[in-house]
Formats: structure tokens, C-alpha cells, sequence
């Protein structure tokens, strides 16, 4: 396995910059941010170090020539919109750019692409089975057309007002994956799979592992704390950044040992990217890399680098 970071947390540098940080620590590869340009709401979105809309020819050099000399490769290119929304202007938009990060993965010969399957929150999963399967057929379909693997995160996305009562994001479910690889089977489509949004689902995040290791194209280290007494207070009914909170790996309550027994025993062999969305270490720039170093520090001892 290789280690590496998703370059959300370090929004404010080019993807230089970001390639230096990757190799003056250690790091092997990162999951590379492709938003738009331009600002979006949701922390961590909105962050582009490639620019997948004005990619060419010259650009795709310079982006291979970069690695090439950090010593660095791109692990995926993350993009992870709601493309199921209800507001379907908006989500045509974010669909033709996730067809774009698809090709340019393609053509940066990264061929991996990690995102949500998006979500009407306001329908229950049977009511946006079929839109979903209307987006996603084609989307599948050309991933496999330029030989790239889609990695869906597991994460519900259901933190806010805004986000209730179903969430933005499907996939979220051992229940819902197997009925989304049964209507669409292809092995282009897979998991970018968080062990982190299981620990406040309260679901085992290490049985499906070996139920799921063929579609494993992807994984994330982040953590996650769950405070008990506000847990006692709000229940599990209550909004989840009321009880539970994100952390760097090694703060919270995954046990990385077993987590990296069963990706081994899976025969897991690809990227893993460390993701920051913990508010101790947000704000100056040092703070958010030194996430990356303490985050980094706790991991190696469970793979080679």
C-alpha cells in the first residue's frame, strides 16, 4: 500500500507546492482535488490543484514531468459533488464535470476517480433508485470506455440541516452497495472506502472489507471521536456533528491495526490518503501540516511507506 493525502487540507498552495509538502514528508502519492474554479460552501470542497477544464496537452506533461521529479504520483483525482440533487441545472453541471475528471484521469494515466453518488435528500433511496441509476450508467460507462475505476466514498453526507432527513450521498451502506453493484456490475465501479463514517453510523467498518475487496479502487485514513455524553443527550436522531467528531488518524476510534490486518488479508495493495477534517489543526498553514506529519507518524508502522 501506498500513503498518501487527499490535498483538500491545503487549498492555498498549486499543486507544486502540494507535490513538495508530499515529498519532504515521506508521502508516496496524493488524491488530487478537481473542483471547478471558484468558491464552494462546503468546507473542503471547492479546492482545484488541476483544472480539469483547461487540461491539454502542454498541461498533462507538466503535471507528469512535476511527479516524475517530486518522486510523487497522483493516487486519484477527487471530485465529489451531489450530482443527484434536486436541482437538476445544477446537477447537469456537476455531472458533465465529473465526466471531465473522468477523462482527464484517463489521459493523466491516474485512472482512478474518487467521489459521492450523490443524493435527493428529500426522497427516500427506492424514490432516487431511479435517477440514480440514469446518471450512473453513463458515468460507469465511460470509465470503463477510458480505463478508469470509480471509487465511491462510504460517507452519508448528513452533518447539516440542509443535508436531512437522507443525506446528499447514497452509498453509504453495505445494503445499499450491494444492490448498487448488482443494478450496475461493472468493475469499473468501486469503493473509496472511509473506515471513519462507520464509527458514528455504528456500523462494523471491518466486516465488510473482505465482502467488498473487489471493489476496493481506493481507501481513506480519517478518524473519528464520538462523545458519549453528548451521544446521551442528542441520541443517534440528533444531528451527528452534535456527538461526533472528525479527527486525524490515530485521535479517534478506529483501530488502525485491525483496519490494515483486513485490507491485507483482502489482498488491498493500493493507495491510502490520509484525510484532514479535523478542526484542531485547521487555520495556519503549519498547523494543517503538521496534521499530516503526526497523521503519518501513527500510520507507517502499518505499511512499508
Amino acid at each position: 500500500m501506498k500513503l498518501g493525502f487527499n490535498t483538500a487540507i491545503l487549498p492555498d498552495l498549486s499543486l507544486e507546492q502540494v507535490l513538495d509538502v508530499a515529498a519532504e514528508q515521506g508521502f508516496s502519492c496524493v488524491e488530487c482535488c478537481c473542483w471547478p474554479p471558484g468558491k464552494a460552501e462546503r468546507r473542503y470542497a471547492g479546492v482545484t490543484h488541476i483544472d480539469v477544464t483547461a487540461l491539454d496537452a502542454d498541461g498533462i506533461k507538466r503535471i507528469g514531468d512535476l511527479c516524475a521529479s517530486k518522486g510523487v504520483s497522483l493516487s486519484s483525482l477527487g471530485y465529489y459533488p451531489n450530482v443527484l440533487q434536486a436541482d437538476r441545472s445544477q446537477a447537469e453541471l456537476e455531472i458533465a464535470h465529473t465526466r471531465r475528471v473522468i477523462e482527464a484521469s484517463a489521459a493523466l494515466g491516474v485512472n482512478v476517480v474518487t467521489t459521492f453518488v450523490g443524493r435527493d435528500p428529500g426522497l427516500s433511496i427506492d424514490e432516487n433508485w431511479p435517477r440514480f441509476l440514469e446518471v450512473w450508467r453513463p458515468l460507469v460507462s465511460l470509465a470503463e470506455d477510458r480505463g478508469v475505476k470509480i471509487g465511491i466514498e462510504n460517507c452519508p453526507m448528513i452533518f447539516t440541516r440542509d443535508e436531512w432527513p437522507g443525506g446528499k450521498n447514497l452509498a453509504s451502506t453495505p445494503a445499499i452497495w450491494r444492490r448498487m453493484f448488482g443494478d450496475i456490475p461493472s468493475p469499473a465501479f468501486g469503493l473509496n472506502y472511509d473506515p471513519s463514517h462507520f464509527i458514528w453510523q455504528m456500523v462494523d467498518y471491518i466486516a465488510p472489507i473482505s465482502e467488498f475487496k473487489d471493489r476496493l479502487h481506493h481507501v481513506h485514513a480519517k478518524d473519528a471521536r464520538i462523545d458519549r455524553a453528548l451521544l446521551n443527550e442528542h441520541g443517534i436522531m440528533g444531528y451527528p456533528n452534535l456527538w461526533h467528531t472528525p479527527k486525524i488518524p490515530g485521535l479517534g476510534e478506529v483501530d488502525w491495526g485491525r483496519y490494515f490486518g483486513a485490507l491485507s488479508d483482502a489482498g488491498y495493495d493500493g493507495p491510502v490518503a490520509i484525510e484532514v477534517e479535523d478542526r484542531a489543526f485547521e487555520g495556519a498553514l503549519d498547523k494543517r501540516k503538521e496534521s499530516l506529519i503526526i497523521a503519518r507518524r501513527h500510520l507507517i508502522q502499518f505499511l512499508a511507506g
